[in-house]
């Protein structure tokens, strides 16, 4: 059975997709089968993964998944691209239990051949976030090493818990992930101290740092790991892949 992660956070431009597509680069480098749903409908987790947009998001196309799933140029690591179609985000959005239900069950049922499912997540609280965190096992949360990273988190956590109290009994906080870090600034040492005060253990170790060798690697439809293997940022998501597989 697949594990289903949510890549989440309302606030946008802290390495939310970033994070989704690095981490399943990394698990797939590590031999474990990887897929990225892009739920977004911005979708640049398809694109960063150098794949077009589909017409109509394969979740709503009423054909099996797996016809719609797009390998890329990395092996093991796949993606179901999302749709830029405003129909089809109000399509996924629709508010109840009973939607929710059947976006899990179809990721459960047709995407079992992978060992992770990633979610990359819009950045904002509504249904199609709501709607993954339903579908989901864990939430991961990418927080930026800046001035207004705690803003808005407290938002986010509330919302993990009321989906697992009303429609989502498995879904856990998987971890938060420190971003765009760099060691030089007093305030993202403080920020990082600040996070880890407060959340303890649920905050993963490694920070991922500044580097514009990340920003670079989705233009060229390239995790950096494989844009940039010897980069700092490179060696930062490796790290987290290990962390993420020693919380198995």
């Amino acid at each position: 059975m697949a594990k289903i992660i949510s890549v989440a956070n309302q606030k946008g431009g802290v390495g939310k997709t970033t994070t989704a597509i690095n981490l399943a680069a990394g698990l797939a480098k590590a031999g474990r089968s990887a897929l990225v749903v892009d739920v977004d409908p911005q979708c640049n987790a398809t694109s960063g993964l150098g794949v077009e947009p589909a017409p109509r998001h394969p979740l709503l196309a009423g054909r099996p998944l797996a016809e719609s799933i797009v390998e890329t140029a990395q092996a093991g690591l796949s993606v179901l691209p999302g749709s830029q179609s405003l129909a089809d985000a109000d399509a996924l959005s629709a508010s109840n239990r009973q939607r929710a239900a059947a976006l899990r069950n179809q990721l459960q049922a047709e995407l079992s051949r992978f060992e992770y499912v990633l979610i990359d997540c819009p950045p904002s609280l509504g249904q199609l976030t709501r709607a993954a965190l339903a579908a989901s096992q864990e939430i991961l949360i990418p927080i930026q090493c800046e001035y207004f990273a705690m803003e808005g988190l407290s938002q986010m956590i509330d919302l993990a818990r009321q989906t697992k109290a009303r429609n989502n009994p498995r879904l856990e906080i998987g971890g938060l992930v420190m971003t765009m870090y760099d060691p030089a600034l007093e305030l993202a040492n403080e920020v990082v101290a600040e996070v880890r005060g407060y959340f303890d253990e649920a905050v993963f170790r490694t920070l991922i740092p500044r580097d514009v060798q990340i920003s670079e690697a989705p233009s060229h439809g390239l995790s950096v790991l494989d844009y940039a293997p010897r980069a700092r940022g490179a060696r930062a998501y490796a790290e987290l892949v290990l962390e993420v597989l020693d919380r198995e």
